[in-house]
């Protein structure tokens, strides 16, 4: 059965598993999907929303479903999925640490085990034609579960907001009583993306109900805040000399660096399918922790593995943004990553005031740092002696260049000087006495 096959009833098992949110997307689609024949199973999992759980998974059989799973992500989106991609430095197009990107692998990879567990022959989801997401499950589950039917009821129902709405009230389907916001938003432990509203105009500053996680910078506090975070191989462990688990650290620095105001990124980006999109990212742990990794790989990685690193890095962010997580290349980009964390031990102090935060210390049992060789004071172990054969070698092909094909030299340069400025106590080798001022100035151009 083809991965993008139409949404017909399917030939084998009529049970589908729904990524389940608890809105009015996925709510219509359970109502949507059963009309066109398919046993839902609603499937919700929690990767720090903080959402109330228990709610939405009532909502999602009193709608409609068959069944319904919610599950506790967390753990493992941080360990299998965050964390591999800080030890890469993944942030897209320099901005973006990949929040929502990261999410959904994990979450269509979830869906394929429950799809299995359950005897599903497909699985759908709430995603727009528009957006990357959709790529990120459809691709996900090509990779993991090619046999598995792919769904998204809102690429083909042709309804807007306001018609869901109507549907949803035709079929007595109930969704959450709140004001609807003007804004589209995701979040997630490693951050929160907004979108749509005023924001889609690029030349508009982002109004400040826009932030919820980050303080404005003119209300942070007066007096700076500094944090130390140890890492083991390239994984954060330790907050300010206390040993942490993920998660925990993860919420602290998101506290932290938000008190702060640390953790805004106003981003125009590239999406996948061609569009140009301006995003809105909070993610106040993630800026802190790739700052302080970048600062201990720079102390710690040979400069030829560190600039190798840089393209790696690109390609990784590449890669989990265009929903390939799962493929050939990542798994072998992974191999060379963890190759370069060896030796990426020790700790980093970071300065936040006012929505900067600044590197300020950094150490570690291995860097390559080296006072002895560094130093110009007392102690200093670099032979000097040696510099001027190395730069003779260094230059030798250039020297030869000009000197056989004297390419610098036939170079139009022109007038480099201009008119410049020469004391002098005495003429010049070769000339008659000066004719400068008395002041002894040569105003010679």
């Amino acid at each position: 059965m083809s991965n993008s096959a139409p949404t017909g009833v399917p030939q084998k098992s009529t049970k589908l598993v729904l990524a389940y949110s608890g809105g009015l997307d996925t709510s219509v689609a359970i109502r949507w999907l059963k009309d066109k024949g398919w046993d839902v199973i609603a499937f919700t999992v929690d990767l720090g929303e903080k959402k109330d759980l228990d709610a939405i998974q009532a909502r999602a059989l009193k709608t409609g479903a068959s069944a319904a799973y919610v599950a506790d992500g967390r753990i493992p989106f941080l360990e299998l999925f965050v964390w591999p991609s800080l030890q890469a430095g993944a942030v897209y197009e320099k901005e973006y640490p990949l929040a929502t990107a990261l999410g959904r692998p994990l979450i269509a990879a979830m869906m394929v085990e429950v799809a299995r567990r359950e005897g599903a022959s497909a699985i759908a989801h709430g995603c727009t034609g528009k957006g990357n997401d959709q790529v990120r499950f459809d691709v996900t589950t090509a990779a993991l579960a090619p046999e598995l039917q792919v769904i998204a009821p809102v690429r083909e129902w042709g309804m807007n907001r306001d018609d869901e709405i109507e549907y949803a009230k035709q079929h007595g389907i109930e969704v959450p009583a709140t004001v609807r916001s003007p804004y589209s938003t995701d979040e997630n432990l490693w951050g929160r993306s907004i979108e749509a509203g005023v924001l889609e105009d690029p030349w508009a500053e982002p109004p400040a109900d826009v932030y919820t996680w980050t303080r404005d910078p003119r209300q942070c506090p007066d007096e700076p805040a500094y944090i130390e975070i140890g890492f083991k191989q390239g994984l954060p462990v330790s907050l300010d000399g206390k040993a942490t688990n993920a998660l925990d650290l993860v919420t602290s620095l998101n506290r932290i660096g938000g008190e702060n105001g640390v953790g805004r990124i106003d981003h125009l980006e590239n999406r996948l399918i061609g569009i140009k999109s301006r995003e809105i990212y909070e993610a106040p742990a993630a800026v802190l922790l790739l700052q302080a990794h970048q600062a201990l790989e720079d102390i710690t990685l040979p400069k030829e593995v560190a600039r190798f690193k840089d393209l790696v890095s690109q390609q990784w962010s590449q890669l989990v943004y265009d929903g390939l997580w799962f493929s050939p290349l990542r798994d072998a980009l992974n191999a060379f990553v963890a190759e370069t964390q060896t030796h990426v031990t020790g700790e980093v102090r970071i300065k936040l005031f006012k929505g900067s935060s600044h590197v300020v210390g950094r150490k570690g049992p291995q860097q390559l740092y080296q006072l002895s060789l560094a130093t110009y004071g007392q102690g200093d172990a670099f032979d000097q002696s040696s510099a001027e054969g190395f730069i003779k070698l260094w230059g030798l092909g250039v020297r030869t260049s000009a000197k056989v094909q004297g390419q610098l030299h036939a170079r139009e340069l022109g007038n480099l000087l201009g008119e410049v400025k020469r004391l002098a106590t005495s003429p010049p080798a070769g000339q008659g006495p000066s004719t400068s001022p008395a002041s002894g100035e040569d105003t010679t151009p």
